[in-house]
């Protein structure tokens, strides 16, 4: 299965390096302003998604996460694929299909993505993303699947999945939204012919939104690869005068480490945890998340962060009022 692929085998290979951030020239991450150029055309982000690649996997991470909805991503991904000699064996490289991105390259667009999950978007999505990545895709997930989503109970989506699993491609799901683990209780007993049909599993975690955790242990417990993203709440936990940021920042401190080093770690330090994304759009954020594989907390500092806990229905009303930037 290509996901075996992504069992450790360097320091930082718990890491993966998602590329939401810099595929588009707006996304909801705070702090876009600083860490973005100033113009932000398709070849200055082509060559900043270049950076982040060259530098990931000159550390070891590998796997790299993309989506159909994350404007070039999958384009500018396959670029980095096809340059070089270097055909970047043992690189695993997802991406999630389910929603269309319709901004158009620009910041203020009414609407930046639109949702649907059913047959005819993934049989158009797959088409495309073949047509840039080809056979170099491992994992295809369903893009931020919900409870009441379509995806989890439409058997002709299920047969055409089957499909694409006999190809040697892996699918998932990845969750979103406040019930999240009924989303992933509902994927795992999904089933085709008898076998299981979604083999990994990719939720929103971390210090403020740890909800998924019992159904992600679940997850792991039978065998899926599970997927950590939003580890550091779209730039929520690194925003200076807010309460979570001054207990990250007190950890930091004590372990000598910096705040973004120390949320990662603390989805790290998940038993369940296979994979750590992180969002980083330049190379210093990305050299500082991949330092999380080194740092070590204990159940009093996890405690602390665990304190930091919103309801999720208040997380994700948050979460949903984020600008595009």
């Amino acid at each position: 299965m290509a996901l075996d692929r992504m069992r450790p085998r360097t320091p930082y290979a718990r890491i993966g390096l998602g590329l939401a951030a810099v595929g588009r020239p707006g996304y909801i991450n705070l702090g876009r302003e600083r860490d973005l150029p100033a113009e932000r055309t398709v070849e200055a982000l082509r060559r900043r998604t270049r950076e982040l690649l060259d530098l990931a996997w000159a550390r070891g991470v590998r796997y790299v996460d993309a989506a159909r909805s994350y404007g070039r991503a999958e384009e500018f991904l396959a670029d980095w694929l096809n340059s070089g000699d270097d055909p970047r064996e043992g690189l695993v490289v997802g991406s999630k299909w389910g929603y269309t991105y319709t901004a158009d390259w620009t910041v203020d667009a009414p609407v930046h993505e639109v949702k649907d999950h059913s047959a005819a978007t993934f049989d158009r999505q797959l088409a495309e993303t073949r047509a840039l990545l080809g056979d170099r895709l491992d994992l295809y997930q369903i893009h931020s699947v919900t409870p009441d989503s379509p995806a989890l109970t439409d058997t002709a989506l299920h047969r055409r999945l089957a499909e694409l699993v006999a190809e040697g491609v892996t699918v998932g799901v990845s969750t979103s939204g406040p019930r999240q683990g009924d989303a992933i209780r509902a994927a795992l007993d999904v089933t085709v012919d008898g076998e299981p049909l979604f083999r990994s599993v990719q939720a929103t975690w971390n210090p403020l939104e740890p909800s998924a955790g019992e159904a992600l242990a679940e997850a792991h417990d039978a065998g899926r690869t599970v997927i950590v993203k939003e580890a550091l709440a779209n730039g929520r936990l690194l925003t200076p005068g807010t309460p979570p940021h001054a207990v990250l920042e007190a950890l930091a401190r004590e372990v000598g480490a910096s705040g973004d080093a120390v949320a990662l770690a603390a989805a790290l330090h998940q038993p369940w945890a296979d994979t750590v994304l992180s969002g980083a759009a330049t190379t210093d954020q990305l050299a500082g998340n991949l330092l999380a594989a080194d740092v070590r907390l204990d159940d009093e500092r996890l405690a602390r962060l665990a304190s930091l806990a919103e309801a999720p229905d208040v997380y994700w009303a948050h979460r949903s009022r984020l600008p595009w930037s």
